[in-house]
């Protein structure tokens, strides 16, 4: 009788290797932060706020938008109830943000889940969610994605906050552009078929027309959420 021949298994990953996984899919978005978080800095230390201030503010609210909008509203004099609200709407996205996540992170302990919410962000949720669909996502992997992004978030405003007497108004480096180009290679990296390519053209074109009725950032969300409307109705 010849001997059973058994499968070789491959051995399953370690936390260490899953969360370097992570990591290295978040990389796009480590060096997506780094200008605009180095403008967020220069921005912040013209406007008052000390080298100190302006990192602590990024390490500990990590919302790339609200933080600079604040900045703006803060410029142009408005109250801390109207900047505080104001952050707060443009930032109910990430409601729905967590919704969609939670389903993939329920078996997780109360404390990792605060974590992944708290390194929730537009581009830490794409990264996350698309590894997930493909099923190879796991907590220690989004939590790799999540430390890269805060890291390139806090060091680029660390740059622009100690060295912003030397780098001047960022915006003659182009860095506007930064965030809209990584948001250009998201899209192209989770479009897997036509109808996602015509709800980003549909949200594009609705963003394009709003923004004659609506002011900034009012537009940006309600473009992209009555075309997801628009698709979910249509698709049904």
């Amino acid at each position: 009788m010849r001997p059973t021949t058994l499968a070789k298994q491959e051995p399953c990953p370690s936390r260490r290797a899953r969360f370097v996984r992570g990591a290295g899919l978040g990389l796009p978005i480590f060096l997506g932060y780094l200008p605009i978080g180095a403008a967020f800095g220069v921005v912040a230390r013209g406007l008052g706020f000390s080298a100190l201030q302006a990192i602590g503010c990024s390490a500990t609210v990590l919302a790339g938008a609200g933080q600079l909008i604040a900045l703006k509203l803060i410029e142009a004099g408005a109250s801390v109830l109207a900047v505080v609200v104001t952050t707060s709407v443009v930032n109910l996205r990430y409601v729905l943000f967590g919704a969609a996540m939670s389903p993939h992170v329920t078996g997780l302990p109360l404390a990792g889940q605060a974590y992944l919410a708290f390194t929730l962000t537009d581009e830490t949720f794409a990264v996350n969610i698309d590894d997930n669909r493909k099923r190879t996502a796991d907590a220690w992997s989004m939590a790799g994605v999540g430390a890269i992004a805060w890291t390139g978030w806090v060091l680029g405003t660390a740059v622009g906050a100690l060295a912003a007497g030397a780098i001047g108004d960022p915006t003659r480096f182009g860095v506007q552009f930064a965030m809209p180009a990584m948001f250009a290679a998201l899209l192209v990296a989770q479009a897997e078929d036509r109808r996602h390519v015509s709800v980003a053209v549909l949200a594009a074109v609705l963003a394009a027309v709003l923004m004659i009725a609506l002011p900034e950032p009012w537009y940006l969300i309600a473009a992209p959420m009555l075309a997801a409307t628009i698709a979910t109705v249509v698709d049904r």
